[in-house]
């Protein structure tokens, strides 16, 4: 893991590993609002390597702009492991991408329960050459933490995916 590095590094990073690689990417975001997009393109020469970002935060953004079906928001709901394999999937089928991340969580203050409390980040990582990987983890801290903690999450995933 690169955490001890910062967003811009890891960016930085990532552009010169996808443009060593040949390959570029997209995001799909929910909590982190297009913020994995704007650490990317903070990045001069990113359009080399970056196609676009769909910042889907309602369950209809998902649906009508990734084609997240339905019935994967109603069993399992948008912070879930499913939602966002649809989502990084997806992504990448409705962009000039080879890899995508996609993200759905709950930064919080409020919109924690028993089962997902604030913090939740669910992650899922697609690489249309092979490789895929979806992950949830628990971060600590207030909504700008949270958040902040997930891109850092975001762009090492893509970085380790390529």
């Amino acid at each position: 893991m690169f955490t001890e590095k910062t967003v811009q590094e890891l960016a930085l990073l990532l552009g010169d590993k996808l443009t060593k690689a040949g390959l570029v990417a997209a995001t799909a975001e929910s909590c982190t609002g297009g913020g994995v997009a704007y650490a990317i393109t903070e990045v001069a020469g990113s359009s080399q390597w970056f196609d676009r970002s769909f910042i889907t935060y309602s369950n209809d953004a998902k649906m009508q702009m990734l084609e997240v079906n339905k019935a994967s928001l109603d069993q399992y709901g948008a912070v879930s492991e499913q939602v966002v394999t649809e989502m990084a999937t997806n992504a990448v089928k409705f962009s000039e991408a080879d890899i995508s991340v996609a993200i759905s969580g709950i930064a919080g203050p409020g919109g924690g329960t028993a089962e997902k409390p604030v913090g939740t980040v669910c992650f899922s990582w697609y690489n249309a050459h092979g490789g895929e990987k979806t992950e949830t983890y628990l971060f600590v801290g207030d909504r700008s933490e949270v958040r902040t903690q997930a891109i850092r999450l975001a762009l090492t995933g893509l970085i380790e995916i390529i």
